[in-house]
C-alpha cells in the first residue's frame, strides 16, 4: 500500500541499505550565494530521524526571517528590529536607536547569538562605552535601546536568556545642563543685541524655546499686529532619516500618523512629540519690536521661516550652535563643573549648551514667583489649553510673567 504523500516542508526520509541507517533531509531557506540550504540527519530508526527533522524545523521557525535555518545573531535581529520600528517610532528616537545599534551594539556583541547572550556580554557592551568615555546619560540611553531591542526579540518568539536581559544599566547619572547665572545671561544678550537676529537668542533665554522650535517657526505663526501679540509653536524643524542610509532617492522613513512637511533635503517641519509642545506664547514689547525690525531685513525664503540661513535655506543645527558658541565666546561665558575624570583637574570650563538657555528661562520664571502651571505652559511641558476663554485667562498670566523676566534680562522697550 502506497504511503500518503508527506506534507510539503517536512523533509524526506528514507532507509539507506548501504549504511544500514535511516537518513533524512530538509531544506531550510537559502544561503548567501542563493543556493538551497539543506540539512541531513542520520539515525538508527525512522522515528529518530523524524525527531531530528522536527527539532530543526522548530529551531528555524524560532529563528524566523533574520537567518532562516539558524538562530539569529544580535546583529541580524538588530537589522530586523530597526526595520520593524521604522513605522512606529518618531524619527528622532529611531535615529538614536540606530546610533546605538551601529556604533555600540553591533561592534561589541553583534556576533553573539541571541539565545546565547550572557551577562558578561552586556557588561562588555558597557565597558566599551565607558572606555570611550561616553557621558553616563548617553550610556544609559544606549543601554535602554539594547533592552528594548531584546524585549522585542522575546515578544517575537526568540529565545533570549533572562539573566542577560536583567543586567542593570549604568545608571542615569546627572544632567550637566543647568541654568546660566543671570549675569551670564545678560552678557550673552548684550552681545546678541548687536546682531540683526537678536530675537532668535532672546527667544531661547526669555521664552525657553527649543532650538528645533525656533528654527521651525514661520512668519504665519507670528502675530505682531494684534493688541496682544503672540507666536504659535506648532512645528519643529528636524531631519527625517532616508529609507536607505545616505540614499536620497530612497525616500524618507515616516512613521504611521506622523505629520511632516519637507522643507529642504532631509529637513522637515514636523509636529511636536506631544500636544504639550503645541502652544501659544504672548510676546513682550521688546520681543515685538525686535521681531518687527528683523522681519524687515530677514532673508526671504519660500517657506516663510523666521530665522533661516542667509541664502533663505533652513538653518541647520550645527550652524545654529556655532552661532550660539560665537556669541557666548564673545561674551566670555563658560560653565564650570567637576571633572568626570578622577585624574583630571578639579574644575573644567566648557561652552554653555544652547539648551541651557531654556533652563535659564525656567529658572528666571521661578525666581519671579511664577507658578508651576504657568511655567509649564510657557515651556511646553503641560497639556495644551483647550478653550479660548481659558487660553485668554492664561495668556494674561503668562504675559505678566514674561514681562517680569524681560525686565530682569533688561529687555525693555
Amino acid at each position: 500500500m502506497a504511503r500518503a504523500r508527506r506534507p510539503h516542508g517536512t523533509g524526506s526520509v528514507y532507509y539507506d541499505d548501504a549504511r544500514k541507517r535511516w537518513v533524512g533531509s530538509i531544506e531550510l531557506g537559502w544561503t548567501a550565494k542563493g543556493t538551497r540550504r539543506r540539512r541531513r540527519f542520520v539515525a538508527a530508526t525512522e522515528a529518530g530521524v523524524r525527531r531530528k527533522i522536527r527539532e530543526a524545523l522548530t529551531e528555524a521557525e524560532a529563528a524566523e526571517a533574520p537567518t532562516v535555518g539558524g538562530k539569529p545573531t544580535v546583529k541580524r535581529w538588530a537589522d530586523v528590529w530597526m526595520e520593524n520600528t521604522a513605522a512606529t517610532l518618531r524619527p528622532t528616537t529611531w535615529n538614536a536607536n540606530r546610533s546605538a545599534v551601529t556604533q555600540w551594539i553591533i561592534p561589541t556583541i553583534g556576533h553573539r547569538r541571541l539565545d546565547q547572550l550572557a551577562p558578561a556580554d552586556i557588561r562588555a557592551f558597557h565597558r566599551a562605552m565607558e572606555a570611550k568615555p561616553l557621558a553616563l546619560s548617553s550610556q544609559a540611553r544606549y543601554h535602554a535601546a539594547l533592552s528594548a531591542m531584546l524585549s522585542a526579540a522575546v515578544q517575537e518568539g526568540h529565545a533570549v536568556p533572562e539573566r542577560a536581559r536583567m543586567v542593570e544599566g549604568p545608571g542615569l547619572g546627572t544632567n550637566d545642563r543647568d541654568a546660566l547665572p543671570l549675569d551670564d545671561a545678560l552678557a550673552i544678550l548684550e552681545v546678541a543685541s548687536r546682531r540683526p537676529d537678536a530675537s532668535r537668542w532672546a527667544a531661547a533665554l526669555l521664552q525657553g524655546m527649543r532650538p528645533a522650535e525656533t528654527l521651525g517657526l514661520t512668519w504665519d505663526m507670528v502675530d505682531l499686529d494684534d493688541k496682544e501679540p503672540t507666536l504659535t509653536l506648532a512645528w519643529q524643524l528636524k531631519p527625517l532619516p532616508y529609507r536607505v542610509t545616505r540614499d536620497r532617492s530612497s525616500g524618507f522613513r515616516v512613521p504611521r500618523g506622523f505629520e511632516a512637511r519637507q522643507v529642504d533635503g532631509a529637513l522637515h517641519l514636523v509636529r511636536p512629540k506631544t500636544k504639550s509642545g503645541w502652544r501659544v506664547i504672548p510676546l513682550v514689547p521688546w520681543m515685538v519690536a525686535s521681531l518687527t525690525a528683523w522681519r524687515e531685513v530677514a532673508p526671504p525664503n519660500r517657506h516663510g521661516l523666521v530665522w533661516p540661513q542667509a541664502d533663505g535655506r533652513p538653518q541647520r543645527d550645527d550652524d545654529d550652535r556655532a552661532a550660539w558658541y560665537s556669541i557666548t565666546d564673545e561674551a566670555h561665558v563658560a560653565v564650570t563643573e567637576p571633572s568626570p575624570r578622577q585624574d583630571g583637574p578639579e574644575i573644567i570650563g566648557r561652552r554653555p549648551d544652547l539648551y541651557e538657555a531654556r533652563h535659564t528661562a525656567a529658572t528666571l520664571l521661578r525666581m519671579g514667583g511664577v507658578d508651576d502651571a504657568t511655567i509649564t505652559a510657557i515651556l511646553g511641558h503641560a497639556s495644551i489649553l483647550s478653550t479660548k476663554a481659558y487660553l485668554h485667562t492664561d495668556r494674561t498670566r503668562t504675559r505678566a510673567a514674561l514681562v517680569d523676566v524681560a525686565g530682569r534680562l533688561g529687555l525693555t522697550s
